[in-house]
């Protein structure tokens, strides 16, 4: 029997891959996205349309408002910082960090998988070329997982929860040669916090100076339409 993984999709570079990494391990593909009120409603199109790609078996875009709560520039109108240095990047959790997203967005994926079966989740965090954010570090994953096991019933009753996160100790370049290795195309994934009406990546913020910086050390032309 096929085991089935459940996958959260953002239609990033890291998803992306971690998807493309799950259906090569031999995993039956579910993928979970969301709508959460992000500034980046082109990020839901580019993952529906990875799923199809990679014959995800069933791909559930959910609806979750956390603009309703406030408190990043990805759900509000904040301004999107730009044009930070690498050091800047690394040493402060910025203000596009979404309160407690990663514990909502595995919470919903770990429903989906007591509920249909599954024993295996993947979530593309990683704790090198990233935000500085704290619910992408090995820490709050293994942590999570222990929580997975401790208040479900699958787990009680001897089904255990296994939280993968093939790229957590990856630079994004590694990630993204590791992409294109599995088949990987990224010109139809999107990374920008701020992108434009017709959605051009801004180029400067922080996910898209570090998607720049990926391509560059990966030595793979950069797909993504830049509008500076």
């Amino acid at each position: 029997m096929v085991e089935r993984g459940i996958i959260l999709l953002s239609g990033g570079i890291d998803s992306t891959t971690t998807l493309a990494i799950a259906g090569k391990e031999g995993f039956e593909l579910f993928a979970l996205s969301f709508r959460y009120g992000q500034r980046n409603r082109f990020e839901l199109q580019a993952a529906e349309h990875i799923a199809r790609i990679f014959k995800v078996k069933t791909h559930i875009i959910l609806d979750i408002d956390l603009s309703v709560f406030g408190g990043s520039a990805l759900t509000t109108d904040i301004p999107v910082p730009k044009d930070r240095s690498e050091e800047e990047i690394v040493q402060t959790i910025p203000i596009t960090y979404v309160p407690a997203r990663n514990i909502i967005f595995l919470s919903f994926g770990l429903s989906w998988a007591e509920s249909c079966g599954a024993s295996d989740i993947f979530i593309g965090v990683n704790a090198i070329d990233y935000s500085g954010y704290p619910d992408c570090r090995p820490e709050f994953i293994e942590a999570f997982e222990r929580t997975a096991n401790i208040g479900t019933k699958a787990s009680i009753q001897g089904r255990p929860f296994k939280i993968h996160t093939p790229l957590i100790q990856m630079t994004k370049a590694q990630i993204i040669r590791k992409g294109v290795e599995l088949g990987v195309d990224y010109s139809f994934t999107r990374s920008c916090y701020d992108p434009s009406g017709d959605g051009k990546a801004c180029g400067r913020c922080d996910s898209c100076l570090l998607r720049k910086k990926g391509f560059r050390e990966a030595g793979v032309a950069d797909p993504t339409n830049y509008r500076s």
